[in-house]
């Protein structure tokens, strides 16, 4: 497994409160970056720019990735662009959401 599956692994786990589905199956995360050794960035988004769930989602991303060995710092950087669409679901969770 390498350092991006175990982090997207780590990302799997958090669940937007709502719906209960994850992070990665929403197509929430749009990048993970290790800019420097010890450092990882995630670039995520929120399916819309009001979400309720803003601070406590991306923070609940920061804490997952920061508790896998090796990561010293954990950065989210909320993005907008490109706009979150449903086509960015993975088919794990638009069978969840029956679609």
């Amino acid at each position: 497994m390498t350092d991006q599956d175990i982090l997207r692994e780590a990302l799997k786990m958090v669940l937007d409160p709502e719906i209960g589905i994850n992070v990665v199956d929403l197509g929430l995360i749009y990048g993970i970056e290790e800019p420097e050794e010890g450092v990882v960035l995630i670039r995520m988004t929120m399916t819309t720019p009001g979400c309720p769930a803003h601070t406590s989602l991306s923070e609940a991303v920061r804490r997952a990735v920061a508790r896998v060995p090796g990561v010293e710092k954990a950065v989210v950087e909320v993005v907008w662009d490109p706009p979150w669409t449903p086509e960015r679901l993975s088919e794990a969770a638009r069978a969840r959401l029956g679609w």
